[in-house]
């Protein structure tokens, strides 16, 4: 997921960014950082805008085929430069300001047409994050949240059960995969596949790839509990081996 931050210098966007960014453990890119080091050669031309905003684009398109939730925040001020940085999944337009402190970007700026959402002035921090929560239907890493930790080859009706106890405990639940693929003839499935198979029955999982986990250990008061949970006879007896070969795996 690529999230787009644009608005004039000194309208919040930065701010808002490394919140959130630290709210959804996303890749956070800044385009002063990004001016300070990888694009030192480009100016503030109209050509070299257009070129920052490409590179920004590719930038952001290489973290998110990778898996990332991408943040990416810069003025971009124009159509032209918005078309160079190519196509976000949410662009953000932080609309608090009038005027900024460069004059050269006031005379080119042009109020963006295809938004998914405008911050004006009134808002707190906390309230421009819960709205981007809103908005992107994305998973808060700091909110109270339940680990299911398995192999899922495949996701069955039984997982389904437990997923429907855990969200009983706590609104968020988090999937934890872990990457078993190859490993044995139990595990054909590689971590995607599992993933693609969840997201397919469920609404919008929290779904993370883990390491082949094959032990937990605890020390004493560390705030969260183990618990296991009786699904019933039925629910047990369904057998993972048995679904792999009806799917002919």
């Amino acid at each position: 997921m690529i999230i787009q931050i644009i608005g004039l210098p000194g309208s919040g966007k930065t701010t808002l960014a490394k919140a959130f960014a630290e709210r959804t453990n996303a890749i956070h890119f800044n385009a002063d950082e990004v001016r300070a080091d990888l694009n030192k050669d480009l100016g503030f031309t109209p050509e070299d805008r257009v070129e920052q905003a490409r590179r920004m684009g590719a930038l952001a398109r290489l973290t998110d085929k990778q898996g990332y939730v991408t943040i990416v925040d810069f003025v971009c001020p124009t159509k032209e430069t918005r078309d160079a940085f190519g196509k976000a999944d949410y662009v953000i337009w932080m609309n608090r300001v009038s005027e900024s402190r460069y004059t050269d970007t006031n005379k080119i700026w042009e109020e963006p047409e295809d938004i998914s959402a405008m911050i004006g002035l009134g808002f707190t921090v906390e309230e421009e994050i819960e709205m981007l929560f809103k908005i992107t239907g994305l998973p808060d890493w700091k909110a109270p949240t339940t680990l299911m930790l398995g192999r899922y080859q495949p996701w069955h009706e039984g997982h389904k059960a437990l997923l429907d106890k855990a969200r009983d405990r706590t609104d968020q639940v988090v999937i934890g995969v872990r990457d078993t693929h190859g490993t044995s003839e139990k595990d054909p499935l590689s971590f995607n596949e599992v993933a693609e198979g969840i997201q397919g029955t469920e609404q919008s999982p929290f779904i993370v790839k883990m390491p082949n986990i094959t032990n937990i250990v605890y020390g004493r008061d560390v705030g969260y509990k183990i618990e296991q949970i009786d699904l019933g006879a039925d629910i047990h007896a369904i057998s993972a081996t048995q679904k792999r070969k009806e799917m002919g795996i």
